[in-house]
């Protein structure tokens, strides 16, 4: 995020900390409070702010209205040797997202490779801390959702598709970091509206249109009308292709069913599909290896076009990021701090730990 002149810094620490407290003030087991913790800390830490523990706040709403079960178990069927489904029972997303990748793995250590689809599940977060905890374990994986709706298909003008992130990852070798993608298919993340909204702060004119389908830089105005697709059709298709293996495939919402996160009006039905590859089904680990070492040095090495002083991997730069945020804090600006500190008096715990790292 863009750092403001003094931040509001917070140990990653204290920050699970609190997160986790809220949760089983509102209901949720130690277990689960933890889960999703880590992967609301794990965003901040790699400056994924959209996706970081100010999204506390929507969840705390939605079980406050009753749309969100705080106590909810995911469970899960095997169907095959290698596929599994993961029924989130409305709970929160992250541990139903956890158990299905952790799943994947399992299948995946045993047979080469694992699949999940998980349904009646929420929002699980940024994608990439699912796509990590498959590379700490030795996979490659992919890492589908679906959403509410705020994208328009291609040609179209009101909101059908979510803007559903597209995730995958492999593990590094010896001299190189894992390889981890974790976009969007619009040209920015609609947390990012959000987070602009929060800060009150205009965004890019090409992020957006509003309700008369006119170009915005107003994150409220941008709310209310659609994002637009990355690559215009290419964007749209790939919102689709996560709609039909997240969706269709599960048995959860799909075609613009979804309930967003900040949708009060009932369950959010999410879907999400969850694969774990083992690394050496066609090579030997050890060759594994030495070619993503290969791949990594040939693309950071890679010939710069004029004015670019580095080029990184994919994630490099979120790894960096929470390196230097894991020595210095996670920043925040006061507005988002209070609003954290609001959702501890409604729960009645302490405030969130303000501190020099």
């Amino acid at each position: 995020m863009a750092e403001t002149a003094d931040p509001v810094r917070i140990n990653h620490t204290d920050a699970q900390e609190f997160v986790v407290t809220l949760l089983k003030a509102a209901g949720a087991s130690d277990k689960n409070a933890t889960i999703v913790a880590g992967g609301l800390v794990q965003a901040d830490l790699r400056g994924v702010e959209s996706h970081g523990i100010n999204r506390i706040s929507s969840y705390l709403a939605r079980v406050r209205n009753g749309v969100l079960d705080p106590k909810a178990e995911p469970t899960l069927i095997q169907i095959t040797p290698v596929v599994a489904q993961v029924d989130g029972h409305n709970g929160f997303g992250f541990p139903a997202a956890h158990l299905g990748m952790a799943t994947a793995i399992s299948m995946a250590q045993t047979f080469g490779i694992g699949m999940v689809s998980v349904k009646h599940s929420n929002h699980f977060g940024m994608s990439a801390w699912i796509v990590r905890q498959a590379a700490d374990a030795g996979m490659l994986s992919l890492v589908f959702t679906n959403s509410s709706p705020a994208l328009p298909v291609w040609g179209g003008r009101s909101q059908l598709i979510g803007v559903s992130p597209i995730a995958c990852g492999a593990p590094g070798g010896e001299t190189s970091r894992p390889f981890i993608l974790d976009m969007a298919p619009s040209v920015a993340a609609r947390g990012k509206i959000y987070k602009a909204l929060r800060r009150g702060e205009k965004i890019p004119g090409d992020w957006a249109l509003d309700a008369d389908g006119k170009p915005t830089d107003d994150p409220a105005e941008a709310l209310k009308g659609v994002m637009l697709p990355m690559g215009g059709p290419k964007g749209s298709a790939l919102a689709i292709m996560m709609d039909v293996f997240s969706g269709v495939l599960s048995g959860s919402a799909f075609a613009g069913g979804v309930t967003g996160p900040y949708d009060m009006s009932k369950p959010g039905d999410v879907g999400h599909f969850l694969v774990a590859i083992k690394p050496d089904l066609f090579v030997s680990l050890e060759e594994f290896r030495e070619r993503m070492d290969v791949l990594y040095k040939r693309v950071v090495e890679s010939d710069k076009m004029d004015g670019v002083e580095r080029i990184y991997f994919p994630g490099e730069i979120e790894h960096l990021t929470e390196q230097q945020r894991l020595r210095d804090g996670i920043p925040f600006v006061q507005d988002e701090i209070d609003a954290l500190n609001a959702e501890a008096e409604k729960l009645g715990v302490p405030k969130i730990r303000v501190a020099s790292v």
